[in-house]
């Protein structure tokens, strides 16, 4: 073979092998892949997990921060409104725990800057865990393997609420879900979504919905107006942000959900009107874009949005230290 002939060939060669590197080249795009959680805490964690867990920080004894944001559940309890002591009706729907270290605030008026002063609300809400956290306190405290884990986490076995939620805030960031499918196809698998997939998500992109979820959450990010093109109507009472800020152009202005795994936390919306994806994406086309969809593109979005699905958090359920004979007792029916 001729020089010429062989170097032909190789470049031939070596361009072919390129074209598959090429092809799997990541892609950039407005919604961008989770990154796994990177644990440098593992006490601070692992203490985290048991008080998420551990409904002794209800006054019932009964609710946990895991009974309205189910981990089989998609961090969510798939109610309209959680229930709450005494079977009471929550105002909202609860969002879910999943990927929330992302969120700009945390609930869905964004009146909890970081996950660690959210934690510490629904202990002390009379309609959610009804305790407070003085008594909640004062039962961590009687509990031997609680004041040694504290010990193992803080370096001191002193417990107090600052630490109690900053543990629960501690394992709510490794709570993130890597390695979706749209997260391989950002990576540059052109296999990981069906062709349906890929026009829904050409047509999620094409009307505008990434103004608002976008970034590794798809959402999360921004407060915005529900019903921009035509009013939302609900019975709802909730104001929004108005409720934080007290003004009245954030009126009904809400913390942007994120949409990973979204095809799990049903219903949707912030009074959990919408029962499936496809109800949500028809009512946020019209009210929000000026846009109804024919039946098959609210598939393809549809066909989209379940794309979104990545690896849910796997981990042994703690086992949680016993309580001593001097724990005060839960009284559910007071």
């Amino acid at each position: 073979m001729s020089r010429h002939v062989y170097a032909t060939s190789l470049a031939l060669c070596l361009a072919g092998w390129a074209l598959p590197l090429l092809a799997q080249a990541p892609r950039s795009e407005p919604i961008t892949p989770i990154a796994p959680a990177t644990i440098t805490r593992p006490a601070l964690v692992e203490l985290g997990k048991k008080l998420y867990f551990d409904p002794r920080l209800s006054k019932s004894g009964f609710i946990s921060c895991n009974s309205c944001h189910n981990l089989s559940m998609g961090g969510s309890d798939n109610l309209a409104t959680s229930i709450g002591h005494n079977w009471q009706k929550g105002p909202i729907n609860a969002p879910t725990v999943l990927n929330s270290s992302m969120n700009v605030a945390q609930f869905w008026d964004g009146r909890a800057a970081t996950l660690k002063a959210q934690a510490g609300g629904p202990i002390a809400n009379p309609g959610e865990m009804a305790f407070t956290h003085e008594l909640a306190v004062e039962v961590l405290s009687t509990i031997p393997g609680y004041v040694t884990e504290f010990q193992q986490a803080f370096g001191t076995p002193a417990i107090d609420i600052d630490r109690v939620t900053g543990a629960i805030a501690a394992f709510e960031e490794t709570l993130v879900t890597p390695n979706s499918r749209f997260d391989k196809w950002l990576g540059g698998d052109k296999r990981a979504l069906s062709l349906e997939e890929q026009r829904g998500y050409d047509l999620f992109k094409a009307s505008g919905c990434t103004a608002c979820h976008n970034g590794p959450a798809a959402g999360g990010a921004s407060f915005r107006k529900m019903g921009v093109v035509e009013p939302y109507r609900t019975d709802n009472p909730a104001e929004g942000r108005m409720a934080v800020t007290g003004k009245d152009a954030d009126r009904f202005n809400f913390k942007v959900p994120t949409l990973r795994n979204v095809e799990l936390t049903y219903p949707y919306f912030h009074d959990g009107a919408a029962n499936t994806l496809a109800e949500s994406v028809e009512v946020m086309g019209r009210i929000q874009l000026g846009r109804r969809y024919t039946a098959a593109e609210t598939a393809s979005i549809v066909a989209f949005l379940k794309t979104l699905t990545g690896d849910q958090p796997r981990f042994a359920i703690p086992q949680l230290p016993p309580s001593s004979d001097a724990t005060p007792r839960p009284q559910p029916f007071k």
